[in-house]
């Protein structure tokens, strides 16, 4: 390597460093908007109309879109460009906490016996967890409707459940983790504008963390897969309310 090469390959990387958090801002910024409800399903999502609006290139728009497309909350047309994608119906819901099931389950079996510092970890997102669940509740109960709150809350819950995929041993678990909290974003589409179930999620995460710190190996997996099936029934009653 020359002198001369060095340092325009730092400038090189770090321009990349830069254009991915542009990126990853954009995306947040769609996503938010995608949540809040405030676009219709079906509507079209023009990339030039939105850089316009966020005062940036259409460039991290189409890269944020890609990896919406990846959730669910949109969909790409060919020679038509982006949609919002319609809610999920009963019978995707179904599909989508089989599968959920089938991992977190396999994952909890997979991290027992918990290690000291994994018991620590689940704890401390299990409280920050139950933070923000309150600040919800609190908000619903004053007739407030946060959508930046509840978002907050449907992240420490994910973080929650990172905590036992990070310890279960297996990153192809892992991976496909992450590819299904992904679609979980069109489930929660439904729900941003208000959770209905967050006392009984923070005592079933309590569960959780309570069966990770006892002798009971088989206790983990029950309390997960008992907290998985619970969401998913609640999910497909809020469903089939609309």
């Amino acid at each position: 390597m020359t002198l001369e090469a060095a340092p325009r390959g730092l400038e090189a990387l770090a321009g990349g460093v830069e254009r991915r958090g542009l990126r990853d801002h954009v995306y947040e910024r769609i996503l938010g908007l995608l949540l809040s409800g405030e676009v219709a399903p079906g509507a079209r999502l023009s990339i030039d109309t939105i850089a316009r609006q966020l005062h940036v290139s259409p460039t991290p728009v189409r890269e944020a879109m890609v990896q919406l497309e990846r959730t669910g909350l949109v969909t790409r047309e060919a020679l038509k460009g982006y949609r919002v994608a319609p809610p999920l119906r009963p019978s995707q819901l179904r599909e989508l906490f089989d599968a959920r099931l089938m991992l977190e389950t396999t994952a909890t079996r997979l991290a027992t016996p918990a290690t000291t510092e994994m018991v620590r970890e689940l704890r401390a997102a299990q409280q920050a967890h139950r933070a923000v669940g309150d600040r919800v509740m609190a908000a619903m109960a004053g007739g407030d409707s946060d959508v930046a709150l509840t978002t907050a809350y449907f992240a420490a819950d994910a973080a929650f459940h990172r905590v036992v995929f990070d310890h279960c041993g297996n990153h192809y678990l892992r991976e496909m983790s992450e590819t299904l909290g992904a679609q979980l974003h069109r489930m929660r589409q439904a729900a941003v504008h208000g959770v209905t179930d967050v006392r009984e999620a923070i005592a079933e995460h309590e569960a959780v963390v309570d069966a990770f710190a006892g002798d009971d190996r088989d206790a983990p997996e029950q309390a997960m897969r008992r907290h998985v099936e619970l969401v998913g029934e609640r999910s497909l009653a809020a469903a089939r309310a609309e």
